[in-house]
């Protein structure tokens, strides 16, 4: 897995050194925006939907495709599907910008390879996301988009 976590498109007006805080056993939340995407890619290569439940804010909403949007169970059931092909992703955060508590990140992914079947799988995108710090300093999203830039 690549995961390019400063692009020099970072704009984080706070200077705040990147740290994080690991829950669990596999899960390392950020405490900087611009490593959330890392965050997220290994919770979901992880497998555990659990370790992927993490990286969301309560009443996070997560576009499995354009127009469509889903909270709580049904969020938990799209990523499983994704997360069901049993291939991992990676991640490109390509811009970052914070203001206050809140993050818009702009981040590049794709998931490709063999599926145990046999079957090729490449599914891409460019994410459009958001994130907000919580009271305990780390980030999570509350908009999961991650074909933020595809049309309907």
């Amino acid at each position: 897995m690549s995961i390019d976590t400063h692009s020099g498109h970072d704009h984080d007006p706070t200077g705040a050194s990147a740290t994080s805080v690991t829950l669990g056993t596999s899960v390392t939340l950020a405490s900087e925006a611009r490593l959330h995407p890392e965050a997220f890619a290994a919770a979901f290569n992880s497998g555990s939907p659990r370790d992927l439940a993490r990286v969301y804010d309560e009443g996070a909403v997560f576009v499995p495709r354009p127009g469509e949007t889903v909270t709580g169970p049904e969020l938990a059931a799209a990523n499983a599907r994704f997360q069901g092909l049993g291939l991992p992703i990676d991640v490109r955060p390509r811009h970052t910008y914070v203001a206050d508590d809140i993050a818009l990140l702009i981040v590049d992914w794709v998931i490709d390879g063999r599926r145990p079947d046999g079957e090729h799988v490449r599914i891409e995108g460019t994410a459009t996301d958001v994130a907000r710090r919580g009271p305990d300093g780390l980030w999570r999203y509350v908009i999961d988009n991650p074909f933020g830039t595809a049309d309907r």
